[in-house]
């Protein structure tokens, strides 16, 4: 897509935002206390009223073809939905390998090594610590960083935001890759120093044990000179390109000393991701960039040159371009695994229902309180709705014992396939949603005269966040990456 088509589809979705702003700006808790299901057009209230949870799923939030509908539905709902899934980005890699998913789901990270011995030092200390989703994301970020390196000559990253180091030990180990680790909490930076310390002890005695019937691994092997350098500081937002080389340099990062390097960020919490994108911007030394952002309802909104969003100078002109927290957090949705329970009618969704109903009663007793946080036990929905109810009021700090009116609160339980198909409306836009923030960045970066994309990493099922936005300076040799990395060839 080129950077026409990127501004007609951003100013495609502001309208469509813009058409049905109650929908995707509305709180669920406020289903019945504010009459949500009354502001639905009427039409489309008889439509979704007559759907299950597994036709919602199918019906109305997966992409491609509304097939399989047992009655007419109006127009308008129609291109609404057809309007949202066309304007957002596709979340699925087209090199995706089922294959590789099965074998992170069995918690078996799969081998970037071509040395099988090495591989297997690694892979149990990699295991111990690290989840089959963060394996599946480290597997393929890590791939794409290192080409990205290759193509731009750098053996340095800075992983920022690296948290337990997980993806900079990968790069490290898996690639053999210099890497610093910037992480703002200081118990993340000690455990990431723990597991290194653990990973490299089980490299030396393993190394021992196979000196019996191999005498040719090299020192390196069982040194630790590729340990990642770990970081305690904050590279925070309006962070200048002196900030973070002031920090590289003040705290000793070996081998970084005026070399260039590639920046990465694995799941950017708010700021973060603008923030890695405009040191890129900003410092000669980074050469590329790969980010993938997470939490945009933390990210800052303003029309200052250091907001988080917008940060193109073109969104910042465009009318109606602005996104308020709801529409932030919408965009953070699972839709594929909310889609996935819904298939499945998992009881756990009647949660919803219950907290819209417990709204109602706790503005009976207290109206200044509203969507206050309610922090309900663990598999509250096999809890019954009064035990639900009560343990929530306790947590408030209200009367548990309060009475309500037993009709009316079995008459919102009974509404619990409209809330959900209210959820569902909601939950379709979410996607288009985080369509609109990322392009927004890569308007941002080509205005700077820079090569970049948005690119669908991870399987979607499994990692929600699964877009990186991936740019370098270079020449053709860049560009020719970047064409192969949207092609889905370019992260295996």
């Amino acid at each position: 897509m080129d950077a026409d088509g990127e501004r007609r589809r951003i100013a495609a979705i502001v309208r469509l935002l813009s058409v049905c702003p109650h929908i995707p700006d509305s709180y669920m808790t406020e289903f019945f206390s504010e009459n949500l299901w009354e502001k639905v057009p009427r039409s489309w209230r008889e439509t979704l009223s007559k759907l299950t949870a597994p036709q919602l799923a199918a019906l109305l939030l997966e992409r491609g073809p509304c097939a399989g509908r047992e009655s007419v539905w109006p127009l308008s709902l129609l291109a609404f939905r057809a309007s949202a899934h066309g304007l957002a980005l596709s979340r699925h890699p087209r090199s995706s390998d089922p294959s590789a998913l099965a074998t992170a789901l069995s918690h078996q990270p799969e081998d970037p090594w071509a040395n099988g011995c090495q591989s297997s030092m690694l892979s149990h200390p990699f295991r111990k610590h690290v989840k089959p989703k963060k394996q599946h994301e480290i597997r393929r970020l890590g791939a794409l960083v290192k080409k990205l390196c290759d193509a731009t000559g750098c053996q340095h990253v800075v992983d920022v935001g690296s948290g337990q180091g997980h993806l900079s030990r990968y790069l490290a180990f898996g690639h053999g890759l210099r890497v610093t680790g910037v992480e703002a909490g200081e118990e993340l930076v000690t455990a990431a120093t723990r597991f290194d310390s653990e990973l490299l002890l089980s490299l030396r005695k393993e190394a021992a044990r196979k000196l019996e019937c191999r005498r040719d691994i090299p020192d390196e092997e069982v040194t630790g000179q590729l340990l990642p350098h770990h970081l305690v500081g904050r590279v925070g937002s309006g962070a200048s390109e002196e900030d973070l080389l002031q920090l590289l340099e003040a705290q000793g990062s070996p081998g970084l000393e005026g070399s260039p390097f590639v920046l990465t960020g694995l799941h950017a919490c708010g700021d973060l991701g603008p923030t890695a994108l405009r040191q890129f911007a900003q410092c000669p030394r980074v050469l590329g960039v790969t980010a993938v952002s997470c939490c945009y309802m933390k990210v800052t909104t303003g029309s200052t040159a250091e907001s988080g969003y917008p940060m193109s100078t073109w969104v910042r002109g465009l009318p109606g371009h602005g996104l308020p927290y709801k529409l932030r957090e919408l965009a953070c949705h699972a839709i594929e695994d909310y889609a996935g329970r819904l298939k499945q009618r998992s009881t756990g969704l009647r949660v919803h229902c219950y907290r819209a109903t417990l709204e109602t009663i706790i503005r009976k007793i207290d109206p200044s309180l509203k969507r206050p946080g309610v922090q309900t036990p663990r598999n509250a929905h096999l809890l019954s709705f009064e035990d639900y109810a009560r343990a929530g009021l306790r947590r408030l700090g209200l009367d548990a014992d309060a009475q309500w009116d037993s009709d009316l609160v079995s008459s919102m339980l009974a509404q619990e396939a409209r809330v959900l198909a209210y959820f569902c409306l909601c939950l379709v836009l979410a996607p288009a949603i985080e369509t609109l923030i990322l392009l927004d960045r890569v308007i941002y970066l080509k205005e700077q005269g820079f090569q970049c994309k948005v690119i669908p990493l991870f399987d979607p099922t499994f990692s929600p966040r699964n877009f990186v936005l991936v740019a370098a300076k270079g020449d053709r040799r860049v560009s020719d990456l970047l064409t192969c990395l949207e092609e889905g060839a370019g992260c295996t």
